[in-house]
């Protein structure tokens, strides 16, 4: 895709009411809809009537993740759906390669080619739910991720394209040799394979990544091909894009073949001041003791001493480098910290828009200015949209920033193509055991 042609992907991220942590105690807000279908069909169609690439599910094992399971909703989803792309989270810590090769291929096959997977490594601690003695350390987490995405990917090519031919005519439903082990055995798992499903339409369902830590940015430039991050400001944003992007060539790959997504957490108004109002509001519903208790459980360091109105002093607090869960956002919070001096009541109304993601609040036409910005100087190829108050945050983005984006000819004004690949821009890849003979073929 040439620069002019050049488009924004983006993705819209599902939760219960908002993605600030107060959002559930607005008014706008229905937060017992966390665990209702309907909430998130709603959610999801508004989304595909933007014409947005996907909508995202994340998860997790802990008390209060509040999420319905992602491949039972998903699914739900997908039968309702035609277009919009389905990205699931699944961890790979508490999991086995086989069982998540197959769930996702069934869930490419329902949607018709719309699966992603968001690929997570555990960031929070979930052994005792398990039979497990102790969460993995970082670095272990991500060498066996490696692995168990390559066995993944190889259970996806066990059968080739063309293994179900399902011919009445000549009797033959799968052609066996089309039909592979894979048997593999490395240093965390050993499968012997095939998967008992035939390869999902995309070939591989879109590989997506969460992590913004100098591993995770490795492991993103090897396999992933979107990656959502936390980024700030667009200077922290432009450089992560160039540092990710750079990465690509040792490992054979293009600039394109990898979509950055920053989030996007924005509260919208027709006017800055209505935006303004709002966003007031949903501060003044934050559990201040609460949102302490987290932040010094996060930080390492008792924050318990400071009064709201007191800068905020990290002395005692973990280093990045000590933290075995999510390394890059403990980083951003102690970046945050150093270079705009704030208040705890500052800082704790800093990441209660979006957890550490960008936010703002204004209006559709300003949004859009802050869009094309990012994505014409080298810091986005897009976003994950993630509005802080449900569904009037998305409805807000969908009718009034869309068509702005569309008037400026930075996004798409229909789906181009049938599959999340396809609308990402991104090939389906081949089958590796019909790439093989193909070669097999040219050197005969």
């Amino acid at each position: 895709m040439s620069g002019s042609e050049r488009k924004l992907n983006l993705n819209a991220f599902l939760a219960a009411s908002g993605h600030h942590e107060a959002s559930w105690r607005h008014a706008d807000t229905q937060p017992e809809r966390g665990v209702d279908i309907k909430h998130y069909l709603k959610l999801t169609q508004i989304a595909e009537r933007g014409l947005l690439d996907s909508v995202f599910l994340a998860d997790g094992y802990w008390a209060g993740s509040g999420s319905l399971e992602p491949f039972t909703m998903l699914s739900a989803l997908a039968a309702a759906t035609k277009h919009i792309g389905l990205i699931a989270t699944v961890e790979t810590t508490y999991n086995q390669p086989f069982h998540i090769a197959r769930k996702f291929a069934s869930l490419d096959h329902i949607s018709k080619g719309r699966a992603g997977w968001n690929i997570v490594t555990g960031a929070g601690p979930a052994a005792e739910q398990f039979s497990r003695e102790q969460h993995p350390e970082h670095h272990d987490r991500y060498e066996s991720a490696e692995e168990f995405v390559e066995i993944v990917k190889q259970l996806w090519d066990s059968w080739e394209d063309d293994a179900l031919p399902n011919d009445k005519i000549s009797g033959i439903l799968i052609d066996e040799a089309k039909v592979h082990t894979i048997d593999y055995a490395g240093k965390y798992f050993k499968v012997k394979g095939p998967l008992n499903i035939a390869r999902p339409p995309q070939g591989y369902p879109v590989l997506v990544q969460a992590g913004s830590s100098e591993t995770g940015k490795e492991f993103a430039a090897k396999l992933a091909e979107v990656i959502f991050t936390a980024q700030l400001t667009f200077e922290e944003a432009a450089a992560f894009y160039k540092d990710v992007k750079l990465r690509l060539a040792k490992y054979g790959r293009t600039t394109d073949q990898l979509k950055i997504l920053p989030g996007l957490s924005p509260i919208l108004a027709d006017t800055e001041a209505e935006a303004q109002d709002l966003e007031n509001e949903l501060f003044e519903l934050i559990d201040h003791e609460g949102a302490i208790k987290r932040l010094s459980g996060r930080l390492g360091v008792d924050l318990s001493n400071h009064s709201l109105d007191d800068l905020v002093n990290l002395d005692g607090a973990q280093t990045t480098d000590q933290v075995s869960g999510m390394k890059s956002r403990h980083q951003l919070i102690l970046d945050l910290v150093e270079r705009e001096q704030p208040t705890l009541r500052q800082l704790i109304n800093r990441l209660a828009g979006a957890r550490g993601h960008f936010t703002f609040t204004g209006t559709p036409l300003q949004l859009a200015d802050v869009i094309e910005k990012w994505f014409k100087n080298g810091a986005a190829d897009g976003f994950n949209v993630m509005p802080q108050v449900y569904p009037s945050g998305l409805e807000r983005f969908v009718d009034k920033v869309v068509p702005e984006l569309q008037n400026r000819g930075l996004f798409r004004t229909s789906y181009e193509e049938q599959t999340l690949r396809g609308n990402l821009g991104l090939a389906r890849p081949a089958n590796s055991w019909q790439a093989k003979k193909t070669e097999e073929e040219v050197h005969s």
